[in-house]
């Protein structure tokens, strides 16, 4: 099982932990951010309540990194998030995982592995694909952003329905052009 790269559990939890936090129609309540690590294969049951601070005060960090619309900006982001970021990268095996990497500190709490490890994630995505896998939802009044899991890397929507939304607009704007010229 991959976990680095454009497919990994770090860099999908990370486009839930922006969107559940800086987007207008986000949940950033502690229950919302213990579902996103449940469901990106985080050790969901280390979550307190307390921690919920350090999560949204993450995605607001994360969010300057899907906001660049240069690499060299990405770039200056990841990089300054990495020296923020205490890191002890360390091979471990545990549970049915196997062996594999961990970034933070065995000792640390999981709002610093969780940092560490979708901060590391976003990191190789961006060598192996540039930008071209991750931004800000194309739809005009979208504040979701993404990451470009499929195959062709050609997403520039958070979901179908910006995607479809903004195509049946553009279609429409197109017939009115042209019934109208």
């Amino acid at each position: 099982m991959r976990i680095t790269g454009y497919q990994s559990h770090g860099v999908a939890a990370s486009v839930a932990l922006v969107n559940a936090v800086t987007c207008d129609e986000g949940d950033d309540s502690p229950e919302a951010l213990r579902a996103i690590l449940r469901d990106n294969g985080f050790f969901w049951q280390d979550f307190e309540d307390a921690h919920a601070d350090a999560f949204r005060s993450w995605a607001w960090s994360l969010r300057r990194f899907f906001e660049a619309g240069e690499l060299t900006q990405a770039v200056a982001v990841l990089n300054e998030l990495m020296l923020e970021t205490p890191m002890h990268p360390h091979l471990s095996e545990h549970g049915d995982l196997g062996l594999h990497m961990h970034y933070a500190p065995p000792s640390a709490r999981l709002p610093l592995r969780f940092r560490a490890t979708t901060l590391m994630h976003i990191s190789t995505m961006v060598c192996e694909h540039g930008l071209a896998r991750s931004g800000v939802c194309a739809a005009p009044d979208c504040d979701r952003v993404y990451a470009d899991t499929s195959r062709a890397g050609r997403r520039r929507f958070c979901s179908e329905t910006c995607a479809n939304r903004t195509n049946v607009a553009a279609f429409r704007a197109r017939r009115r052009a042209r019934r109208d010229g």
